[in-house]
């Protein structure tokens, strides 16, 4: 088994890529050969698969879910994931397979994770930190306004 985490996925065309911890090409991921609910995979998303030779170059199979010793997920599943954002960050005649998140569905996602992860933060550190990352995303095109 290869880790990995999902680069992208469009659940409306049930696609996207799964980048190797290893590093090296992304590799393309079928929601045929999920062994994980659709609805939990999502850009992050740690993943463990089997590397196949396809039609097209590397292919994903038999993927599910990254775990800890313990068993418990690397990345928790949040739910499900988006195949468009509300705020229009995407359109349907968009052909690419990223989200673009409004400023507000961006702070929106960082201080659900930030608080999910570091509940101990205080205020004052979770704005401080939402700052960067907005500017950072902005810079990489993760959002717009």
């Amino acid at each position: 088994m290869v880790a990995g985490r999902v680069v992208r996925f469009d659940g409306l065309r049930g696609y996207g890529f799964i980048a190797p911890d290893h590093g090296g090409e992304d590799v393309f991921l079928h929601v045929n050969d999920l062994r994980i609910p659709e609805q939990q995979v999502r850009p992050g998303l740690a993943v463990e698969f089997t590397v196949e030779e396809g039609e097209r170059g590397l292919k994903a199979s038999d993927v599910r879910l990254a775990v800890t010793p313990d068993g418990r997920p690397v990345t928790p599943p949040n739910g499900v994931a988006r195949t468009s954002s509300p705020g229009g960050g995407r359109h349907a005649d968009d052909d690419s397979l990223c989200d673009v998140l409004t400023t507000d569905e961006y702070l929106h996602e960082v201080t659900e994770v930030l608080l999910a992860a570091a509940p101990s933060l205080t205020a004052e550190q979770i704005l401080a930190v939402r700052r960067r990352l907005l500017q950072f995303g902005k810079d990489h095109g993760w959002t717009e306004d």
